[in-house]
């Protein structure tokens, strides 16, 4: 097994070999070091390295597979990458902005907390925008990521940084969180694995708990990685009111999928799709098709107000807020985006929106909700362009797709409509590659809670597909 192989095995393909004593939690740390050395100056993922810690946690769950004493924790030494916006005690979170290049945590968020009680080995912090505000993945503060299939895109974000990283082998497993797609976006940009779960199972750190539109989850190269993470992170936690106490049991094998229901929408009825992106995930329908499952492509009847009602009121009255607040003591040190946003806030008055999101909220589930009771998943692309420049301007006036003009933040994204109706669990993988080179993506949505049928289909897929990243033509060639 060549190092490059080492860097891109799957967790439960590693914890396997670890078990076996084949190889150590060393040899794989020391090759995504060296890796990294080497492709993360081009790609830029990285904000904070902890190589030596993490090769002596590495060293000390190599010790506790060699002992016949002692037994592996569920990650024990599985190398983990941790979004800079998740809390790491001890460590400094920036949250991609200057205002808080010194900010040192006193402690770990729930999820961070628990991936590391169960052993993981947190060598990295991945980059995010200022704040985490946009589908892009570059700040002042720690410069552009590029997307390791094509160096002048974009990884996508917020959690562009654990995409790129991912895809470029430089980690096993990563966290993100989501807002309006954070984990969804560069899973599709970057050809992996990611999963949106509902409000409420994966227990977080305040303020993001209270917020239904916010989701933290796994981002990882295969799905049964995702269920693993997925079923560590879960489950009720003290700091968080809103965590839930019913756990929900994971499939770990692909099944048929033969009668399984499967709703589709290309394009949610308003939304302008690249061809590239439409003819992949009409691929992906086929080989659902295939595994017979059947197959009914439905219309949801939404329209563009998603974005004129919901998401004007988040950045207004929410998510947004933050750039209003810093910009009157630090506004110097903020991104050209955050500003923008900040001055965009200040012109509007917000007395309604809160009503309006949630009134609009309500009217797409009316009909998403009958869809997804007459069918056991609801599929779509999960970006309608593979992915923008790595330098995209988010507030760019001229953006457009297929030459119509285009909403430079929202425009480009199938995603958000699933963090208004935040209980539904969100699976993103791979559909195929663009012309320019770039994965595509598409979603597999699940009814509210019903997380497990979600991971069934993604296996099932997954396994006819033939997996992400299993030798070098699947791989980013850097």
């Amino acid at each position: 097994m060549t190092d490059d192989d080492l860097c891109y095995l799957t967790a439960k393909e590693a914890l396997k070999l670890f078990r076996a004593r084949k190889i150590s939690p060393v040899d794989i740390i020391k090759a995504q070091i060296a890796r990294s050395e080497v492709i993360n100056p081009a790609i830029n993922c990285f904000t904070d390295r902890y190589f030596e810690e993490a090769l002596d946690q590495a060293k000390a769950a190599e010790a506790v597979y060699a002992s016949r004493s002692e037994r592996p924790r569920p990650l024990e030494g599985v190398s983990l990458a941790v979004k800079d916006a998740q809390r790491l005690k001890g460590k400094r979170t920036t949250h991609g902005s200057l205002i808080f290049i010194d900010n040192i945590e006193d402690h770990s968020d729930p999820m961070i907390e628990r991936l590391s009680s169960a052993g993981a080995v947190i060598h990295v912090r991945t980059t995010t925008p200022e704040f985490c505000l946009s589908g892009v993945c570059h700040s002042r503060a720690w410069g552009t990521t590029h997307n390791p299939f094509n160096m002048d895109y974009g990884p996508g974000g917020s959690s562009g940084g654990s995409g790129a990283a991912l895809a470029a082998g430089l980690t096993t497993l990563a966290t993100g969180t989501d807002i309006g797609g954070s984990i969804r976006i560069p899973s599709s940009a970057c050809g992996t694995v990611g999963f949106k779960p509902p409000h409420g199972p994966n227990p977080d750190g305040a303020p993001n708990c209270f917020d239904r539109y916010n989701h933290c989850g796994p981002m990882t190269r295969s799905v049964l990685d995702a269920a693993l993470m997925q079923s560590i992170t879960a489950g009720p936690h003290p700091l968080d009111h809103d965590s839930l106490r019913a756990t929900i049991e994971l499939p770990e094998r692909a099944g048929s999928l033969r009668g399984l229901k499967v709703a589709y929408s290309i394009d949610f009825d308003y939304v302008n799709v690249d061809a590239d992106v439409r003819r992949n995930t009409l691929k992906a329908v086929d080989l659902f098709r295939s595994l017979g499952a059947e197959l009914r492509e439905v219309s949801l009847g939404w329209s563009c107000d998603v974005e004129a009602n919901a998401l004007h009121w988040y950045n207004t009255m929410d998510f947004g807020r933050q750039t209003v607040w810093w910009k009157k003591t630090h506004g110097h040190l903020m991104t050209d985006y955050a500003l923008k946003m900040a001055a965009a806030i200040e012109k509007t008055t917000g007395i309604d929106d809160v009503h309006k999101a949630w009134a609009e909220a309500h009217h797409m589930y009316q009909t998403l909700g009958p869809v997804l009771e007459a069918n056991d998943v609801f599929i779509c692309p999960t970006l309608n362009l593979p992915a923008v420049h790595a330098d995209h301007d988010p507030w760019d006036p001229d953006f457009h797709i297929n030459g119509i003009k285009a909403d430079g933040e929202y425009g480009w994204v199938m995603t958000h409509q699933f963090n208004m109706l935040h209980n539904c669990p969100v699976m993103a993988v791979p559909s195929g590659f663009a012309a320019s080179g770039v994965p595509t993506g598409i979603q597999i949505v699940g009814r509210t809670f019903d997380d497990a049928t979600v991971f069934k289909a993604a296996l099932a897929y997954e396994k006819a597909a033939g997996g992400w990243f299993t030798d070098e033509k699947s791989r980013p060639k850097m």
